[in-house]
């Protein structure tokens, strides 16, 4: 049973949390979430997705913050979508920018309206037709390639749904996990995908057939000291990225680990590792859920 918070103490706590969400939700939202939170969720129109589907549970619980790191470190082992994210994606330079950018696409498809989650895939399709060049093993790649976008789709799918079954507040069952594989699908042949996976087997073997493609670069290692060692975040918050990036690293399989020169330590992130991720993610989870944010201008003063 879970422990009863005084309700002396836990009006104490209440500016700490919404202190916390706010941090939060700038860095993930941008300098006006509220309105973002509120441009998604109160526009009029039909949904792609009921209220009821399992991407709409996935989407909104805190996992998703490890999940969207591990996304971004299995998909750089793609030497051709690597290539693409380090010539263009300006990773380096708005880091910020870029994650409030995909946070917004996901958010609008899962969860907006109609009308405007196809305007966001049509913005997102449009980039994809200008990003092309040469990997530096002389390839030619194109953002909008079907194969390489199966990629991304296959790696961020298997990523959410494996943060959310370590940390998620409800983890799913096997038929919520075909589901959800199939609500990302939806979204995938939108995008340009062709033949998504559609369930967990499905998913399980599409990463399977790429594996003969992946290799560690220069680029993808030098993108995952970025994200694990150099991360443009204060040093206030360094203690509890590190945790959030140990749990990231402890969900991805061990066969990626020696590519990116990631270690591989079973017993610490099945123990201590597993423990930390567990105690962060239910503390985002707790200041998202802040009860006063659901009313209030959640903007920087």
């Amino acid at each position: 049973m879970a422990a009863t918070i005084p309700p002396l103490t836990q009006g104490m706590l209440e500016p700490l949390r919404d202190g916390l969400a706010r941090m939060i939700l700038t860095k993930v939202a941008g300098p006006d979430p509220g309105s973002e939170r509120a441009r998604v969720h109160n526009t009029p129109g039909l949904r792609w997705f009921e209220p009821d589907r399992p991407i709409r549970r996935v989407h909104g619980d805190a996992s998703m913050f490890a999940g969207g790191l591990r996304a971004l470190l299995l998909q750089s082992l793609h030497p051709l979508a690597m290539a693409a994210v380090s010539a263009h994606s300006g990773y380096r330079g708005d880091p910020w920018g870029r994650l409030q950018r995909t946070s917004y696409f996901l958010a609008i498809t899962t969860y907006g309206a109609a009308q405007d989650a196809e305007a966001a895939v049509e913005r997102l399709r449009a980039i994809h037709e200008r990003v092309r060049g040469t990997s530096p093993d002389g390839r030619p790649y194109h953002a909008s390639d079907p194969h390489l976008l199966k990629w991304v789709h296959v790696a961020e799918v298997d990523s959410f749904l494996a943060a959310h079954q370590r940390y998620g507040a409800a983890p799913l069952d096997a038929a919520e996990r075909d589901a959800y594989v199939e609500d990302m699908a939806r979204v995938a042949r939108r995008l340009g995908v062709v033949d998504p996976p559609t369930t967990e087997a499905e998913l399980q073997q599409t990463l399977e057939e790429y594996r003969p493609e992946l290799r560690g670069t220069t680029e993808a290692r030098q993108a995952a000291r970025f994200i694990l060692v150099h991360p443009p975040v204060p040093w206030a918050v360094r203690p509890a990225y590190g945790v959030l990036t140990a749990a990231a690293v402890g969900l991805l399989p061990r066969w990626t680990r020696w590519p990116l020169r990631l270690p591989y330590l079973p017993l610490a992130e099945n123990t201590m590792v597993r423990a930390a991720g567990e105690g962060l993610t239910r503390t985002i989870r707790w200041a998202l859920a802040s009860p006063t944010l659901a009313n209030v201008d959640i903007s920087p003063s």
